[in-house]
Parts: C-alpha cells; structure tokens; sequence
C-alpha cells in the first residue's frame, strides 16, 4: 500500500488497541506536562503512533526504522514508564525494543527520505494506521533486529 499526501491516514488497525486508554492518557497527559505548546488531543495521536511504531519495530527483521520527532517524543515517555513499556515490548515484540540513538560515525542506512517511507511502510505491513501529519521528518535514532547495534546477537548494546 502506497501512502500519499492525499491519504494522510491510511485505515486499518487503530493502534490506540495495543495500549489501552487508561496507559494512553496517563502518557499523552505526560508529554503535555513535559513538553509546552502539546495539547492533549495532539499528545494523544503522538502516543497511538507511538505504540503502531513500536509495533512495527518488533515485526521488523529488516533494514532498521526510525522515528518521527514527534514519536521519538512518544517513546521516550513511554519508555520511562519501565514497567509497562517492558511488558508491551514482551507481549507485542517477545523482547525488549530498544531506543538506539544513531551513531554519527557509523552512517546511515540511506536518506532519511528512505528511512521515512521504510518506516511507514513497517507500520502499514504491521496494519496499524498510519497518521502522516506525525511524519514529516525523521529523528536520530533507529531501531531494528537484523543484527544492528541493538540486537542481541550484535555484542553491541547502546541504549538511549
């Protein structure tokens, strides 16, 4: 599936579904504190992506996925909530994601035009919606399980 400026949300799974209401407002209401000028609703939509991302990045075993500013936002609330993050990472991925900020002597895997529609097109495969308005940039960090700087089987562990 194509995902284009003419459909900015694409329909499939609401990935508001992977966390819950009760752990989506507590972390929406979260990033309002900690971030000025993000309103709820908007925090809201930040965390739902969030979780479709994640999501997307235990399903993947592919080049790695990177994140929006605004879901890189997302994570690193949702990340400080150990508990509950380490338990949507077992249930949704069977590990632990890791949040590994992109080493700038290492390179990147392609443009960060790339890294975007690869990234999109993960959340898309996974069948969680995607919300465009949430993507027009990347972040620098990535994720993935394919022998990167956060797998396991790397020798590397960096985490942010």
């Amino acid at each position: 599936m194509t995902i284009t400026a003419e459909r900015p949300f694409v329909t499939a799974t609401d990935p508001r579904t992977l966390l819950g209401s009760e752990l989506v407002n507590r972390l929406a209401t979260r990033i309002v504190k900690d971030h000025p000028g993000i309103d709820l609703p908007f925090a809201d939509r930040i965390v739902t992506q969030t979780a479709a991302f994640l999501a997307a990045c235990g399903d993947n075993t592919g080049q790695p996925l990177s994140p929006s500013g605004s879901i890189d936002v997302g994570w690193h609330t949702f990340i400080l909530h150990t508990r509950e993050y380490a338990a949507f990472c077992q249930r949704i991925a069977g590990h632990f994601v890791h949040h590994v900020p992109t080493d700038p002597d290492e390179g990147e895997e392609g443009t960060a035009a790339a890294a975007r529609q690869r990234t999109l097109e993960a959340i898309t495969a996974a069948d969680y919606t995607v919300d465009l308005e949430l993507w027009p940039e990347m972040s620098d960090c990535s994720q993935c399980h394919a022998g990167c700087s956060d797998s396991p089987n790397s020798g590397k562990s960096k985490q942010k």
